[in-house]
C-alpha cells in the first residue's frame, strides 16, 4: 500500500496534539507507508473552507475544539452517534469524494469504561456541561447507566445535554456546582470533563467509595488532585490519554480500512509522553 494518502487533526491551538504520534506509529506498524498525518491549525468559522480546499488524496480528518458543530455542517451523511451528540470528532472522505461525519470520543469512552468494569445500571455523575460532557452523557446512555446527574455551574449549559440524553435513552438530572458538589461523587461512575484546575478543590473534600470508576478526560498533568484522591482510596482510574488512544482507534480504522495496530499506537503515545 504505497499510494500517498493524507489525514490530519483539524483545531485551535493544535501544536500540542498528539494525534500525529499515535497515527503516524500506526501507519508504520501496518505497513502503510504512503500515508502521513499531520496538524492543522483551523477555527471554527475556517473549517468549512479548509475541508473544501482538500484534494483526493485526503481520507480522513480528526477534529478537535472548536470545530466539532461545525464539522457536522460539511457532512454529506452524519453517524447516529454524532447526530444525538450534536457534534462531530471525525470526518472520512467517501468514494464520491463526500464527507461522512462521526463521533469516536462516544465509541472510546464506552469501550475504556467498559474496560474498568463499568457495567448497565450503572449510576453516573458528570462534571461539566460542555463537549466532552455531551459524549459522556452519550456515554452513559449506550452503556445502560441507571442516570446520569450532570453538575455545573451553568444551568443553561446544563439544560442544552437535555436533547443528548433523550437521544440516547438516558435520564438525566442537573445538581449546581456549590458547595456540595462533592456529595455527587458517590456515583459508580464519576466522568470529569472540566478544564485543567476547575475540579482540584473536590479532592480535599470528597469521600470516594472504592467501586467508584473515575475517568478524568484531562492528561496534562497527570495525575490530577482529583484522579490521585481517588486512586488513593481504591478507585479504578481512567484517563483522557486512555481516551485518546480509543477514539483514535476508531478514526485510524475508519480513515484506512484496516485493523488498527493498538500496541505499536499505545507504545508511541507512552513515549511521546515520557519526553
Amino acid at each position: 500500500m504505497t499510494a500517498a494518502r493524507r489525514a490530519g487533526v483539524l483545531g485551535t491551538p493544535i501544536a500540542h496534539s498528539l494525534s500525529p504520534v499515535i497515527h503516524n506509529a500506526g501507519y508504520a506498524a501496518a505497513g502503510l507507508t504512503g500515508w502521513s498525518y499531520t496538524r492543522i491549525e483551523c477555527a471554527a468559522a475556517e473549517l468549512p473552507d479548509v475541508v473544501a480546499g482538500l484534494g483526493p488524496e485526503w481520507a480522513g480528518l480528526s477534529v478537535t475544539m472548536p470545530g466539532k458543530e461545525a464539522a457536522l455542517a460539511v457532512a454529506a451523511e452524519v453517524s447516529p452517534v454524532a447526530a444525538a451528540v450534536g457534534a462531530a470528532n471525525t470526518l472520512v472522505r467517501r468514494p464520491d469524494g463526500s464527507w461522512y461525519a462521526d463521533n469516536t470520543d462516544v465509541v472510546g469512552m464506552v469501550e475504556v469504561l467498559t474496560d474498568a468494569g463499568v457495567r448497565p445500571g450503572a449510576t453516573v455523575t458528570v462534571l461539566g456541561a460542555g463537549g466532552t460532557a455531551r459524549a459522556a452523557v452519550a456515554a452513559a446512555g449506550r452503556l445502560g447507566a441507571g442516570a446520569v446527574t450532570v453538575v455545573a455551574r451553568r444551568p443553561a449549559a446544563v439544560e442544552e445535554l437535555r436533547p443528548v440524553a433523550r437521544a440516547v435513552g438516558v435520564e438525566m438530572r442537573a445538581a449546581a456546582w456549590g458547595d456540595d458538589a462533592a456529595t455527587h461523587l458517590g456515583a459508580d461512575v464519576v466522568i470529569s470533563t472540566v478544564p485543567k484546575g476547575v475540579a482540584d478543590p473536590l479532592a480535599d473534600v470528597v469521600v470516594w467509595r472504592p467501586e467508584t470508576v473515575l475517568f478524568d478526560a484531562l492528561y496534562d498533568p497527570w495525575p490530577t488532585p482529583l484522579a490521585a484522591s481517588a486512586e488513593a482510596a481504591g478507585c479504578r482510574i481512567v484517563s483522557g490519554l486512555d481516551l485518546l488512544l480509543a477514539q483514535a482507534v476508531g478514526q485510524f480504522e475508519h480513515f484506512t480500512g484496516v485493523t488498527a495496530p493498538r500496541a505499536a499506537m499505545a507504545e508511541a503515545l507512552a513515549a511521546a509522553r515520557a519526553i
